[in-house]
């Protein structure tokens, strides 16, 4: 793990306070209310969304590649939902059977993903025939002009960002996996750079017809106990 990935995650929470107060935290709390059953929640980071879940969720299972997000979830597990089950595993390989969960959950994570069309089909393959997957991403812009900033300043923000590619068109990745939009609002990400503003906020359940996808061997994982 690099020095700068230790430094992201204890920063983290402190960068994102006044985003969060600025309307962030309300979208994570009207969308997270719609999550029922079996829930499976991708690069929890530090556990933002913990305090959002409601009394739907029968079972919530977290997953975080990072070791430093890790430990500070795990802390944040025991305040908030000691009865939440996490593993160390990457969006790409999730150790979960086919048709796992009814409910899956991606918050600012599908713009960090190596692999984003892989992390969409695993998605697809542990959720449940009409499964719905929760999103609030940070996405490339509609407007060409902010949409040619992203591009120019996509290395920097990678860096800065950790791993993050503010040029993602995730919307259509979504739909390309098997997905079907069925509620969609478009937002900014207050208190940030004007590059990474452009914000989708939305449901999408598992398509009726979807493509055939090869399931991914996992290359790591662990449950932490």
């Amino acid at each position: 793990m690099s020095v700068w990935g230790r430094i992201f995650a204890g920063i983290y929470d402190h960068v994102m306070a006044k985003t969060e107060q600025a309307g962030l935290g309300a979208h994570r709390q009207a969308l997270l209310a719609e999550a029922t059953g079996d829930v499976l929640e991708i690069g929890a980071g530090t556990g933002t969304n913990l305090p959002y879940y409601g009394e739907g969720v029968r079972t919530l299972t977290l997953t975080e590649p990072e070791k430093p997000m890790v430990r500070r979830l795990q802390k944040r597990i025991l305040e908030r939902r000691p009865d939440a089950k996490l593993l160390r595993a990457p969006a790409e390989d999730l150790p979960f059977d086919d048709a796992s969960f009814d409910t899956a959950v991606s918050t600012l994570v599908l713009c960090t993903v190596d692999d984003q069309p892989r992390a969409l089909r695993e998605l697809r393959r542990v959720l449940k025939p009409g499964g719905r997957l929760l999103f609030i991403e940070h996405v490339r812009s509609e407007d060409p002009k902010l949409a040619r900033w992203q591009d120019r300043l996509l290395g920097f923000n990678v860096r800065v960002g950790h791993g993050c590619h503010c040029n993602r068109p995730t919307l259509d990745g979504i739909r390309d996996a098997g997905f079907d939009v069925t509620q969609l609002e478009q937002d900014t990400l207050k208190h940030t750079p004007p590059f990474i503003r452009p914000l989708i906020v939305g449901v999408a359940e598992v398509a009726a017809q979807s493509p055939e996808v090869a399931v991914g061997q996992v290359v790591y994982s662990s449950t932490i106990s």
